[in-house]
């Protein structure tokens, strides 16, 4: 079953997104058990899957371009949890790696973001929740990066 242009429209979906987006992370952000911020959370978390990422593969990955990126990054080395080291090949290329202030803080968001998820969830079938990442994935897939660049 398709829905039709006006019943996609009555659901006003790209106010509800969007609300939903600032919602989810100032709350996220106002937790007291949260140390980082969702952002430097989401850089935690590509370092903990492969750490000594370059920091334009970091930024694909999380959708920033390249000012955006190098200021996450930035902050989140600030705070020290995380540390920029030159690459080897290529010495005008730089890696980051999680410090072991970055990996108490990524084990944090673990937990944190799978309390987040467990809240998203609540209520809705897991065939609900499939709909919706697929929803949101085709979003991506509709407005890839670039496009608009």
């Amino acid at each position: 079953m398709r829905n039709n242009e006006a019943a996609a429209k009555h659901h006003r979906l790209i106010y509800l997104l969007s609300v939903a987006h600032r919602r989810l992370q100032r709350w996220m952000a106002a937790q007291p058990q949260n140390t980082v911020t969702p952002a430097q959370a989401g850089l935690l978390f590509i370092l903990g899957r492969q750490d000594g990422v370059l920091i334009g593969e970091a930024g694909a990955a999380l959708d920033l371009g390249p000012a955006g990126i190098s200021g996450l990054v930035d902050r989140t080395a600030a705070a020290g949890l995380i540390e920029r080291r030159a690459d080897r090949e290529d010495g005008r290329a730089w890696r980051i790696w999680l410090t072991p202030k970055g990996r108490s803080a990524l084990a944090q968001a673990k937990t944190s973001a799978a309390e987040v998820n467990a809240a998203l969830t609540e209520g809705f079938t897991a065939a609900e929740i499939d709909i919706v990442a697929r929803w949101l994935t085709s979003i991506q897939n509709k407005f890839p990066r670039g496009a608009d660049e």
